[in-house]
């Protein structure tokens, strides 16, 4: 194996999700490895900014619009895609989220936790987050005999944090789906893999994790007390992960979840 391996020269690339902050460092990872990248949101300024930086690195991407909880939103972008810049043989599944209603902050009752804020927190980060993107990309990795599929799963799918119950179990199912689709695809040449982040401040979580002084809140200290490497991660702090599991470096790996998370997952006191 030498550093070419780890290069995705002519290969095409989706991110759903990438005009986040977690998606768009991925986004920015895999146009650095040599591939050409789809930027996949519903934010058409977002994205033009994501494309603007991967372009300012001397990479090659584009936005398409996109609804990762549309079927037909998905299979018109994956269409387009392929005609502008040859079928995508690596999808990134970044789509996700939560929602204040599906968390139980302490002392709440799990009993009245409302079925529509779960029903919502699984749309996005289940349906959305890997079903209906996979869905949508798979028939054309199938058909050419490769592909990498990389779900964004979390920590809370492996074991269930405190608050965030429907985010956990629904972590949990893309977990548990990524090694169902690994299964069912091997032979056909597409490997499915996820990537769990541990706590890495975006757009949804900074207020949890952080005061707006920089200081950590009450539940950031717990976690950074936690963490081996007494800190947060950093969105670039995912890219080997992605870039490895979409090269041919790991060409023999599937259904398999990689841990980004500074040790967290192995601190148990």
């Amino acid at each position: 194996m030498d550093a070419a391996d780890f290069r995705l020269d002519g290969r095409t690339a989706a991110v759903i999700g990438g005009t986040g902050t977690l998606g768009g460092a991925m986004a920015g990872a895999l146009a650095a490895a040599g591939a050409r990248v789809a930027v996949l949101g519903r934010s058409a300024e977002r994205g033009a900014e994501r494309v603007r930086l991967i372009e300012a690195a001397a990479g090659q991407a584009a936005f398409f619009t996109a609804d990762a909880l549309s079927g037909e939103s998905l299979a018109a972008a994956a269409e387009e895609i392929a005609s502008q810049m040859g079928p995508a043989t690596i999808l990134v599944n970044a789509a996700g989220g939560n929602r204040p209603e599906a968390t139980l902050p302490p002392g709440a009752d799990f009993c009245k936790l409302p079925r529509g804020a779960w029903n919502e927190v699984f749309d996005l980060n289940l349906v959305g987050g890997s079903l209906l993107p996979s869905q949508a990309f798979g028939p054309a990795m199938l058909s050419a005999g490769e592909g990498s599929i990389i779900n964004i799963a979390s920590m809370s799918g492996m074991t269930p944090l405190s608050r965030v119950v429907a985010y956990s179990a629904a972590k949990a199912a893309v977990l548990n789906l990524t090694q169902f689709l690994a299964r069912e695809w091997a032979t056909h040449g597409v490997r499915v893999n996820a990537i769990s982040p541990g706590f890495f401040p975006a757009e949804q979580n900074r207020a949890l994790l952080m005061n707006d002084d920089g200081s950590y809140t009450e539940r950031g200290g717990q976690i950074i007390a936690h963490t081996p490497m007494g800190r947060f991660g950093k969105a670039h702090e995912l890219s080997g992960a992605v870039v490895w599991l979409a090269s041919r470096a790991a060409s023999f790996v599937t259904g398999q979840n990689i841990v980004v998370d500074g040790g967290f997952s192995a601190t148990t006191i």
